[in-house]
């Protein structure tokens, strides 16, 4: 197999298993922000009991994530050596910026919020708790700027020429917020409150299910299903944005992620397809003129097709069109579920309704598979670009490495993770199944927020 290909598995690989346990962080991380907030207001032991529950889960994403993570940073020195040359003062500098600004934030604070609940005082405490939950939202924020900088490089010059030319900073505040950076960074967060919300829902679920710590289940049930629908609401804003911020900046991803050929007047917008590459169609159900207005808020405007991109710069079309109409999907099951749940909610219904409870449960894994197909899009789209009008993805692997390494490397990877996932698995079982210790709810006006 070709190296070019093989680095790209194993970094599609490191980087996906890594991307279970950031989302998890940062939004659960905004759930102990929510949770030990409101024990604050109203002193009620519940809610103390709550977060020291959803802190010890917290604690083993971090630690996971931390692992997980460093093993992208080698692979940037060891499978994509001329790529970190040509844009390391870049992408270093984002990274260096994650490392001041996030890790140590978090990491030194996460100290006081395990340990410190008998030791510091509760404002203290809650303080600490806002900081590993900004460390953990900071990470995102300099990965973010990183990656968008490759989607759309803005504040820089090359200097030198041929094998020498690298990439230098011109003006950092540029380079940061580059054309796409604001609109993915909403879209990347708003996905990882998601993925901790419905982890939230999906332990509750569970114990509705079993019957099992009923004043915590209700209290954080009604919490969830809340924040639910309001990060859900949130999300469609961001990609409404989102797209049309593609659609001026990568015209070949948004061709792709529709599957659009020709540019004509009035361009559909495909609900669920398969895309002919052959004959360079889309089969599947279609809304007329949709896809112009969403874009273009006006019916009659052409989107953009395959026929005004050269064919060495197209992106693998059918692997992108299927990857953002999962990520849509994903996005509809969770709005779905929490739908009828708070319906059922509502009409006090929920606890006897054990379809909607496994629903609840197996959601957990709906903004986990959004969040991976969306980076697939993003990324995937970007071909064969690894920095957008820049950098080919082929010049930019290491000369010094071999396919046969690379193999070796992806195996060696595969056994790791999956050693490392069922561990995870199995610790994170024993928690959720051991429960958090039942505190006698202390009655006052603030009881029911």
């Amino acid at each position: 197999m070709d190296v070019v290909l093989l680095s790209r598995i194993q970094f599609a690989l490191t980087s996906g298993f890594h991307y279970i346990y950031p989302p998890l962080s940062i939004g659960l991380g905004l759930m102990l922000c929510i949770f030990e907030g409101i024990y604050l207001k109203t002193k009620n032991p519940l809610y103390k009991e709550i977060t020291k529950f959803w802190v010890k889960i917290f604690a083993l994403t971090f630690a996971l994530g931390v692992a997980t993570g460093l093993v992208q940073l080698f692979g940037f020195g060891t499978n994509w050596a001329n790529y970190s040359r040509y844009v390391g003062d870049i992408f270093g500098s984002a990274l260096a910026a994650e490392g001041v600004f996030a890790f140590f934030l978090e990491a030194g604070f996460l100290g006081i919020v395990l340990f410190g609940w008998d030791r510091v005082g509760p404002k203290l405490h809650y303080f600490a708790t806002i900081c590993v939950a900004a460390g953990a939202h900071f990470s995102a924020i300099w990965i973010v700027v990183a990656n968008s900088w490759m989607q759309t490089p803005a504040g820089y010059e090359i200097v030198g020429t041929g094998g020498a030319a690298r990439a230098c900073v011109t003006d950092f505040w540029q380079m940061v917020f580059n054309p796409s950076s604001v609109d993915r960074l909403v879209h990347v967060v708003i996905g990882c409150w998601l993925a901790g919300i419905f982890f939230v829902l999906s332990a509750t679920a569970y114990y509705y299910l079993k019957k099992r710590h009923e004043e915590y289940s209700k209290v954080t049930m009604k919490i969830g299903l809340w924040a639910a629908a309001i990060a859900l609401i949130l999300q469609l804003i961001s990609a409404d944005s989102s797209s049309r911020g593609v659609a001026v900046n990568q015209p070949s991803k948004l061709a792709a992620m529709e599957g659009i050929y020709r540019t004509e007047p009035y361009t559909p917008l495909t609900v669920i397809g398969w895309v002919d590459t052959e004959n360079q169609i889309v089969k599947g159900i279609k809304i007329p003129a949709m896809l112009s207005f969403l874009t273009y808020h006006n019916f009659e405007t052409p989107v953009a097709g395959f026929d005004q991109i050269p064919e060495d710069e197209r992106p693998p079309v059918q692997v992108v069109f299927q990857t953002f109409h999962l990520m849509i999907a994903m996005w509809g099951l969770m709005a779905l579920v929490t739908i009828c749940a708070i319906i059922l909610y509502w009409k006090k219904k929920l606890a006897s309704s054990k379809w909607c409870l496994f629903a609840l449960i197996i959601s957990v894994i709906f903004p986990q598979i959004a969040n991976q197909v969306g980076w697939m899009t993003a990324e995937i789209g970007r071909q064969p670009w690894v920095v957008w009008k820049l950098l080919r993805t082929f010049h930019g692997v290491s000369t010094t490495i071999n396919a046969g390494q690379v193999l070796w490397s992806i195996i060696m990877f595969i056994v790791v993770y999956l050693l490392l996932l069922v561990l995870f698995l199995f610790l994170l079982n024993h928690k959720i199944k051991q429960g958090p210790e039942d505190a006698q709810i202390y009655k006052n006006p603030f009881e029911g927020v």
